[in-house]
């Protein structure tokens, strides 16, 4: 698939960048270029090849779901500016 400059000047403005009129043929070359690698790609016989999240094989590693700090609300509310019953006080935000 080659484009054109009409459709390369369409392009850039959907992508809202400014592409001078000396660039578009260049920049058509590329595209196609990067077009043509595509379709190249499409014709590839994928049939049994199954996804891949990563091109390594690796686990990511897990931690057990439990709580391991905490329960000591008094240290934890020790810098705060206010609070009232074990709670921050922050301004309202929203009216």
């Amino acid at each position: 698939m080659s484009l054109d400059k009409a459709t390369v000047k369409n392009i850039a403005n959907l992508a809202r960048l400014e592409v001078r009129e000396d660039e578009l043929d260049h920049l058509a070359g590329e595209l196609s270029n990067i077009l043509q690698f595509v379709e190249q790609l499409a014709e590839v016989n994928t049939d049994g090849v199954a996804p891949m999240t990563s091109v390594a094989h690796m686990e990511l590693p897990r931690r057990r779901d439990e709580v391991t700090d905490g329960n000591y609300p008094e240290r934890v509310l020790a810098n705060a500016p206010e609070r009232i019953d074990g709670f921050f006080v922050v301004p309202k935000v929203v009216e």
